[in-house]
């Protein structure tokens, strides 16, 4: 999915309750939701609707990769030549590849890679990543542990 700079949308108080709550549990009924935020059930399918439409929220099943078999996680720093936006392109296209970001700093890029194993992961950083003609450099820090990974910060 291919992300873009979204223009700021405006949340009210309710937007947000709303999104809090799904953020706890995106399989929350509209019901429970709508009595905690004070809210008919089809007023909060409307709101989460409108929401979803507009790429606010998006509601998924996350797993925990090492549970379905991808054993190795390791996100990568590149460093490019020229203009990052066609090897963020073709990194966002691998399906290795879960996330993409440019940065400023000693990195262009930084995308995080999920993976079977270690041979995976090697072939993905010196077949899929350094083979971009851009590439000029790669460093990668290996997942040892995951000690945090949270998706409820809520709308601050």
């Amino acid at each position: 999915m291919r992300r873009r700079r979204a223009q700021q949308a405006a949340l009210d108080d309710l937007s947000k309750a709303i999104i809090e709550q799904l953020q706890q549990d995106g399989r929350r009924a509209y019901a429970t939701i709508g009595k905690a935020v004070g809210l008919s059930e089809a007023a909060v399918r409307q709101r989460v609707q409108k929401l979803q439409e507009s790429g606010v929220i998006q509601i998924v099943a996350v797993t925990d990769p090492l549970t379905v078999g991808f054993n190795r996680e390791a996100m990568i720093g590149i460093r490019c030549e020229g203009d990052v936006e066609p090897v963020a392109e073709a990194l966002t296209a691998m399906p290795e590849v879960s996330y993409v970001v440019a940065t400023a700093g000693s990195f262009d890029l930084l995308v995080e890679v999920v993976a079977e194993d270690d041979d995976q992961l090697l072939e993905t950083i010196n077949k899929g990543i350094r083979a971009i003609p851009q590439v000029r450099s790669t460093e990668s820090f290996v997942y040892l542990k995951l000690h945090k990974q949270t998706y409820t910060w809520g709308t601050r």
